[in-house]
């Protein structure tokens, strides 16, 4: 099991950036594809980016993609996402996510672990 624990969030204005931290522990971190969703109020959680065990490969929403970057360190167990550019639309919980049996791209569908979550917040 891995357990993630999220930081970096914040209320930021338009056009902004707020980097995000997940830091994990628990099984061998380099074991993990990496990602993160968001939910907005009143919406379904969606997919925002995810991070191959090697960082070599990422995926990306279309609607973050060019703002956002996932990033890991894995000597420091921790996975990224900074984020430029902020819009109003922006505005979620964050929530890191991990799992040990998918490839990539798999990643969007969902995960086997989850943080608690991280409030993001972009004002107009």
């Amino acid at each position: 099991q891995v357990q993630l624990v999220e930081s970096g969030g914040g209320l930021v204005q338009a056009g902004g950036s707020l980097r995000l931290s997940c830091a994990a522990s628990g099984r061998s971190f380099v074991e993990y594809v990496l990602g993160w969703f968001r939910q907005a109020p009143g919406k379904e959680r969606e997919f925002v980016a995810a991070l191959s065990r090697n960082g070599a490969r990422t995926d990306y929403a279309d609607s973050v993609k060019g703002r956002f970057a996932i990033s890991r360190d894995n000597a420091k167990n921790t996975v990224y996402l900074q984020m430029n550019g902020l819009k109003p639309e922006d505005t979620a919980v964050y929530y890191c996510a991990a799992d040990s049996t998918l490839r990539t791209r798999d990643l969007r569908l969902g995960a086997g672990y989850w943080g608690q979550g991280t409030q993001v917040t972009v004002t107009s």
